[in-house]
């Protein structure tokens, strides 16, 4: 009579062999240089999809020389693929526009955005915690915006509007060496585009003393940008809030990528960005009021979006 718990046991031996195992679907995010702000945002972000999905969605994150390259490989990437770029960058690829001016491909139309995260914040940051925190500050000093960055021809775009380029010495520098030419008195100033608070202003803060400055509501609306406040005590001798301008900056993919992968990776998102923001608080910047405003939708995120009450933009 031993036979049945033999015959029994070969029975959910065969039935837990015949179970479905746990699908893992494998992404790439396409992210930024090593030792960013966003680069560290990817790691971040990676991490916190990995524990919302229980492991189903595992992204690895990619470095980047920046959001023109993120946009330029669509051309040669498939369903897996995830990228960060400002929707005005997409849209010029779309256009065949500004640096993808002769470069356009059929591939840049299947572009679709997922989520916002945080924006390219513009910080104006001066030497020494003395003195005025307006614009007119950088007049007569030695500044530097770095080379072929958003904080590079923003910032020169700013000075220009602003009447300050013939009014300041422009260095001749790496972005990042601001900290250090700061320090030694190499520089006065330097411009820095990146989401608040950022690690080498933090660092030039705590190390040397500095002052960002703030734009007036005016000259905001010159710039065309989104106007953003970093917040009183967000580093360290800031004791009032900063006005600035921001660049939104969002997670793309494209049509490739299959419906029910963008739904769970939106919903994944937004489900643990207030855990994000615990631990890294530029994620407390994201909201879902941006959503009307980062571009075309992948068909999973609209998905989710509307199941879940949030504004599109049509």
């Amino acid at each position: 009579m031993t036979f049945r718990p033999r015959l029994a046991a070969a029975a959910l031996a065969l039935a837990a062999t015949a179970l479905p195992a746990q699908a893992e679907t494998q992404l790439t995010f396409k992210s930024a240089k090593t030792g960013t702000s966003y680069y560290q945002m990817g790691v971040e972000l990676a991490e916190a999809v990995k524990a919302a999905s229980d492991g189903e969605l595992i992204l690895t994150v990619e470095e980047s020389q920046g959001s023109v390259q993120n946009v330029m490989e669509v051309r040669a990437r498939g369903g897996d693929y995830i990228f960060t770029s400002p929707p005005s960058l997409v849209g010029s690829a779309q256009e065949g526009a500004g640096p993808f001016d002769g470069k356009g491909d059929p591939k840049f139309a299947e572009i679709r955005a997922l989520f916002p995260i945080p924006s390219l914040t513009m910080h104006f940051v001066v030497a020494g915690t003395e003195g005025g925190r307006e614009m007119s500050e950088l007049e007569g000093k030695s500044v530097l915006l770095g080379k072929g960055t958003f904080s590079a021809t923003e910032g020169e775009k700013y000075l220009d509007l602003f009447g300050l380029m013939d009014k300041v010495t422009i260095a001749d520098a790496e972005l990042s060496n601001a900290g250090d030419a700061l320090k030694n008195g190499q520089i006065d100033a330097f411009v820095s585009a990146s989401s608040w608070p950022a690690p080498n202003i933090i660092e030039a803060a705590a190390g040397t003393g500095v002052r960002i400055l703030s734009l007036s509501d005016e000259q905001v609306e010159q710039t065309g940008q989104a106007r953003v406040e970093i917040p009183a005590e967000t580093y360290p001798g800031q004791t009032e809030d900063i006005v600035t301008t921001g660049l939104p900056v969002v997670a793309f993919t494209t049509t490739a990528m299959d419906e029910e992968t963008a739904y769970q990776l939106t919903q994944d998102f937004w489900e643990t960005r207030e855990k994000l923001a615990e631990t890294a608080a530029w994620w407390a910047g994201v909201s879902p009021d941006q959503v009307a405003e980062i571009g075309a939708l992948h068909p999973g995120a609209r998905r989710y979006y509307d199941e879940a009450g949030i504004a599109t933009g049509g």
